[in-house]
């Protein structure tokens, strides 16, 4: 290898696409073509960065397996960071690692782990991680992988274990010195110091950080838990995602615990209804009926003269766990949170829903000025400014302890 694509590899390990593009600019041999795709890649030209890349690929010859592969894991780096979270996972681990180029394979294996925590499969991601190491990784590549075992740990609401990832990444980050990864690890620390949730009772409701939720959940009070739908205390746990009404009758009885909710109030509450006749409180009686076989591990619902009380069988207190926003789509404004563009299948994928419920979610927000789409056809991605002040790890999908 030349001494001009040594020079042009060093500066993009240094965080310096401008200094290589400087030396290989002007040159369309094929390792010119990489160095070229990947600086362009660093500056944000992701489009003419694939182009680039997939030029270079073409150019290695058939012995060239390991550049070819290179290439290729670069390119899965784009596509993660455009968001492109439908490309199929590769060998390119097995195929870098076989030809002892295990750097490049710990790389291509930690994309794939943030992919995957991207779309909530955290069991997955963890076993990518968990793969051997090389005896020697450059700084960079250390600290990306903390900040997967940070997020994953985030999703989880392990805050202890993110803050000693983040800790090890941002001393990585120094080591490396590359300015946009520290400013990605310092980023993601602020989310542990963010509001995350809110504390919600008959006494008004407080913001709480992710720390908090944890002790929360580990408290031996009984919570109404709104971000995943589930009522659970020191011993047990009752899922009610798929029964929303059930899960806004507990909701409005914990809110108001230990008083008593009226029977037109649960009326509006779960069935949205502006006055209550007689047939709402015939179905009101009904869906109580089942609220309290659901809940018969945890609680009673007892009835009162105006309405119906909650009655913990074990826990002192009742809380309500609220999303930091409630908002009707506001899975899909998490994702969106995090400043990058997204496409709408990209999102179905992460939701784990159908493209047409996420178009019909984007077309909403759009309508109420809450996001912006740019590009058409299968370019058309969509993005949001950031949720002023709230961390959003609450909103994305993957399950809290104990569910």
């Amino acid at each position: 290898m030349d001494s001009l694509i040594t020079a042009a590899g060093r500066a993009l390990a240094a965080g310096d696409p401008l200094g290589a593009l400087k030396r290989v600019a002007l040159r369309d041999d094929a390792p010119a073509l990489a160095l070229r795709g990947i600086a362009m890649a660093q500056l944000g030209d992701l489009d003419r960065a694939k182009a680039l890349l997939r030029r270079a690929a073409r150019a290695f010859g058939p012995r060239e397996a390991v550049a070819r592969a290179r290439c290729l894991v670069a390119e899965a780096e784009i596509a993660l960071v455009s968001r492109d979270l439908g490309w199929p996972p590769k060998a390119l681990e097995a195929t870098l690692a076989a030809q002892g180029d295990r750097v490049n394979a710990a790389h291509a294996r930690t994309i794939e782990a943030r992919r995957l925590l991207l779309i909530g499969r955290l069991d997955e991601a963890d076993r990518a991680l968990a793969a051997p190491e090389p005896g020697f990784l450059p700084p960079a590549l250390e600290a990306t992988p903390e900040l997967v075992v940070a997020g994953i740990a985030i999703r989880r609401l392990r805050t202890e274990t993110a803050r000693a990832a983040l800790a090890r990444a941002r001393r990585a980050a120094q080591a490396a010195a590359i300015p946009a990864l520290a400013a990605e690890v310092t980023s993601a620390a602020l989310v542990l110091d963010q509001p995350a949730a809110r504390l919600v009772g008959h006494d008004g409701e407080r913001p709480l950080r992710l720390e908090e939720v944890e002790a929360l959940l580990a408290s031996p009070a009984l919570v109404v838990d709104a971000c995943r739908h589930v009522l659970r205390d020191a011993e047990g746990s009752v899922p009610l995602a798929t029964r929303p009404v059930l899960f806004a009758l507990a909701r409005a009885l914990a809110e108001a615990w230990p008083a008593d909710v009226s029977r037109d109030e649960l009326v509006k509450r779960a069935f949205r209804a502006r006055q209550a006749d007689e047939s709402h409180r015939a179905r009101l009686r009904v869906e109580i009926g089942r609220l309290r076989a659901e809940l018969r591990p945890l609680a009673g619902v007892s009835a009162t003269k105006r309405g119906f009380v909650l009655a913990p069988r074990r826990a002192l207190e009742v809380v309500v766990l609220a999303r930091p926003v409630e908002e009707e789509h506001a899975a899909v404004l998490a994702f969106l949170a995090d400043g990058e563009a997204w496409s709408s299948s990209a999102l179905a994928l992460a939701l784990g829903t159908s493209q047409r419920s996420v178009q019909r979610a984007l077309d909403a927000l759009s309508a109420a000025g809450k996001v912006q789409a740019y590009g058409r056809g299968r370019a058309r991605r969509w993005t949001t400014p950031p949720l002023p002040g709230f961390a959003t790890a609450l909103l994305l999908p993957g399950p809290l302890p104990g569910s």
